[in-house]
Order: C-alpha cells, then structure tokens, then sequence
C-alpha cells in the first residue's frame, strides 16, 4: 500500500513535515505500522503545519531544495509546563538523557530547576502564564540570570488528544527554539510591586464597598430610611446621624437636628425617614458593618502611604522630566481619595501629565501607573501593538473578501478595562473627545462609540508618553476639520458625478 506523496512545503529542522513521500511511507509500512495509524500521523503533520505557517511570521525562515525550512534562532531554549502540584521542565535531547524532568514546586526544588538548567546549558525559558503559579520560578530563573518568556496559554494551544505535561513542555521548548513565541507584556520588578499594591488597593476598596451595602440592608430592614434623604449615607450627615444611632440615640428629631444645614431635604422628611423599628440583631449588624468599613479606611491608608514610599523609590531610577508639572486643575473626588499627589508622581514617571486628557480621574491614573511601569513604551513596537494587547481593537473575520463579523474579543485586561471606564465618562462631555463619541454613536450605535473611544484614549495615552508631548484639544480640532473637509470635497464630486448622470438621462432617447 502507497499513500500518494504531497508537494515539499514546510519542514522543521531537516525532516519534511509537509512531505510524506514513498521512502518515508515505505519505512513506516516496514515497520509493520497500521494503515490508520500513519493516516493519523499524516493529519496531525498537515494541522501542525498549518498551525506553525500561521505562527511564522516573525521567525527566520530559509529557503532549502525540499522546501522551506525554519532557522533555529534559540538552539539554547527550555520549555517548562507550569501546575499547582509539579513542574515539567523539557531541554534539547542532546544535553541530557533524560531531557524532560518533572520537579516539585517548593522553593528547594525551583533552585534545583536553575542549576539543571545551568548544567544543560540553557540561556531562555518560556513558560506559560498560569494563574499566579508563574510567579515563584519566574523570579527564581530572572536571578538566576535566565531570560524568561512569559506567553500566552492560548498562543500555544496544543492539539486535541495528544496532551500532556510532557508534551506541553516539549512544545512550548520547540516553539521557542524556533523564535515562534510571542512574549507577554511584564513590568520591571520595581513596577511590579507597585501594581501588586494598586490591586491591593482596589480589593480594599471593594471590600469595604461590601460592608456598605450590609449596612444598607441592617437599615432597610428597621425601615431607616436614609438613603432617601441623603444623597450619601457615608456623608457627613450620615456619618453622624448612623454614630448617633450607634451609641443609643433613637428621638427621631435629636437625630434630624444633627443634618448640615445644607442639606437639601426638609427637618421634617428627615423625621420621617428616621421612625424606625430598631430590632436588636439588626443594629448589631449595622455596628459590625460600620466597624469594618472604618477598619478597611484605616488600612486603604496604610496601603497609600506604602504605595507613596515605593513611587518615590521607582521615581529615583527614572530619569527627572525636563519640563515643570501643568496640573489639570480636576476635581479631586472625596469618595476613595487617594492619600498622596498621584498626579505629580505619574508626571515623574512618564515626563508628561497624562491627566489632563479628558475623562481620566486620579484613581484610573494610578492604576494605569500600577500596570505599566515607567518603561512601557520600549516593550511595544508602536501604538497599534499597544492598543491590540489592551484588547481595545476587535477581532475582524474575513473570508472570501467578506467581513464575516467583528467583535472585541472577551477577554479581560487591566489597561483596556481602564481606558473603558474612561471612555464611558465622555457620554456627556462638552470636548472633542465628547463630540467624537456621541459622533461615532449616531453612527453605529453606543458598542461602536464605546469601542471607537476607548481606543482613541489609550492611542492618545500612548502617543503622549512617547513623545513627551502634552495633551492639547487644537490638535485634535484641527485633524478632526481636515476629517470633515475631506468627506466634503468627496460628497461634491460625488454630487457633480450624480448631477451629470442625471443630465445624460434625459437626453437620452426613451427606447420602447
């Protein structure tokens, strides 16, 4: 039995993936192989291929007489599958005899990985980013002098039915040794305690947003109704009318007289809302939950205070900004404030005060602060790249010439998670940015203004920190007017052309 032998199209080292001719049949027939079994193999060497031909585009390639061959760009590379309980570590198989070892994931047996890795003589290592299980041997391999490649889980899927922890690793070894591997984003080491803090503070922030809503339920179960007198419970009349209420204090009218003054609604309406039926296990629960709120304020200053003291330390490492701090003159929410000058600090970092564009609030800044690090710029080849991996550019489906769809793909990133806040800000906004986004929703709906904008942001985010070039609404204008004045010019010639057909139509003779 002969299977017909295919066109030389892609090979990998020396041996013709794409090529299953006679002399390779004739050995497997040999070999006493079932007919299935090298149909099988024959499948999965025609979806490899497919797979490797579509990862290619930024490795070295070479043209040889059986086809085209990749050039091994990292022949010292190692591979290593990532879990909870071991660790699958694959090298080339001509530095040990056994070249893919499972280890444990104690501190003791990551140096053990290093020092293996050492005796094979192994420079890079990729890894995939699993969860937070990365993070340990990550560091331990940065000290130990290897230069590590975080990856995607999803870039470097492996194929149905044939995975395993061995041979994930040996996968991920290849696909590296060949330069087919595309790294992920990762802040310096400094930058990456700072983000650990910001997203510490933020599940602070949540936390106690919790223990607000508990305290919501103890009252509208006694049927205290402040939240409809008081446009915020956690104001300074609601501060005191609950610390009144807390330490015995029941006379509806004690307890109206101690609203400010300025408070909008009536003594009166206040009363009311404050005849309760004060059950004992209810107020209980408003006490627990008042106590952790304020326990959770005292330690969301504890973080901005350590937050603060790690900026000025990455503030020292980076070089000072040429030019003095233009303040965007905001206005600085009391809600969640944050207990340093964020905005100074980000101005350090990057050389320009990224504030000043529109819709973007202190806390958005540092968490972008948090998530990119000083140096962010020099880890993305230009702007497109940037807003890509922020998965702020959907997803275009084309086949035959045809857009099939075109959608933002699920999943989630910090950065592009923030830029989307910004951009849902600007609904209202009396700018350009504002303009724009209520242009592109008249146009295609509010999913298309939302996507438009939010890249918009994170194109002129990224623009500013580049270029050191402070935000100014004139350039924006002024582009958005050549915009306007170039369709215009298009729709008169369009007018002309229609214009003169409709000339040549009536003098045209009617044919019966």
């Amino acid at each position: 039995m002969k299977v017909q032998a295919s066109k030389p199209t892609f090979t990998i080292g020396y041996y013709p993936i794409g090529q299953y001719g006679s002399n390779i049949c004739r050995q497997d027939i040999g070999r006493k192989r079932p007919y299935r079994s090298l149909l099988r193999q024959r499948y999965w060497a025609w979806s490899f291929t497919s797979k490797l031909i579509t990862m290619a585009k930024v490795a070295k390639r070479k043209q040889t007489s059986k086809g085209l061959r990749l050039e091994v760009v990292n022949p010292n590379a190692a591979g290593i599958d990532i879990s909870p309980k071991e660790m699958q570590v694959c090298v080339p198989s001509d530095r040990d005899g056994e070249c893919n070892r499972t280890f444990g994931v104690y501190t003791e047996d990551l140096h053990y990985i290093a020092e293996w890795l050492k005796v094979c003589c192994i420079d890079t290592v990729a890894m995939e980013s699993t969860g937070i299980y990365w993070l340990p041997v990550f560091r331990i391999l940065k000290e130990s002098g290897f230069e590590v490649i975080l990856v995607n889980a999803s870039d470097v899927k492996n194929f149905s039915g044939r995975k395993t922890d061995a041979s994930d690793a040996e996968w991920l070894m290849m696909l590296h040794s060949y330069g087919l591997l595309k790294p992920c984003f990762q802040p310096e080491n400094i930058a990456r305690t700072m983000r650990n803090l910001v997203r510490h503070r933020d599940n602070l922030i949540r936390s106690a947003s919790r223990e607000v809503l508990h305290l919501q339920k103890a009252m509208e179960q006694m049927n205290l109704k402040l939240d409809n007198v008081f446009s915020d419970i956690l104001g300074k009349s609601g501060q005191s009318v609950i610390k009144a209420i807390l330490n015995g204090e029941r006379d509806p009218k004690v307890l109206a007289d101690l609203a400010d003054p300025r408070c909008r609604t009536s003594k009166e309406e206040i009363e009311k809302s404050l005849q309760a039926t004060w059950d004992e296990e209810h107020l209980f629960e408003m006490r627990q939950s008042d106590s952790l709120y304020q326990f959770y304020q005292q330690f969301i200053a504890e973080c901005d205070a350590k937050i603060n003291e790690i900026a000025m330390q990455y503030s020292a490492t980076v070089d000072a900004p040429k030019t003095e701090l233009l303040r965007s003159e905001k206005y600085n929410a009391k809600k969640n404030r944050i207990g340093f000058d964020v905005e100074k600090v980000a101005f350090e970092l990057w050389g320009v005060n990224v504030m000043r564009i529109p819709g973007m609030s202190r806390g958005a800044l540092l968490r972008l602060v948090g998530e990119l690090g000083a140096d962010f710029t020099t880890k993305f080849v230009d702007v497109k790249h940037f807003v890509s991996w922020a998965n702020l550019v959907p997803n275009n489906k084309i086949s035959g010439g045809a857009l099939l769809s075109s959608k933002v793909p699920k999943k989630k990133n910090p950065v592009g998670m923030i830029f989307r806040q910004t951009a849902n800000t600007l609904k209202a906004a009396k700018n350009p940015l504002g303009d724009y986004f209520r242009h592109m929703r008249a146009k295609g709906g509010y999913l298309q203004a939302m996507v438009a904008t939010e890249k918009k942001l994170a194109s002129i985010f990224y623009c500013m920190v580049q270029r050191k070039v402070e935000y100014n609404e004139k350039v924006y204008c002024n582009h958005r007017k050549q915009e306007l004045q170039n369709k215009v010019a298009y729709l008169h010639k369009r007018l002309q052309r229609m214009e003169s057909e409709l000339a040549n139509c009536g003098d045209r003779k009617s044919v019966v």
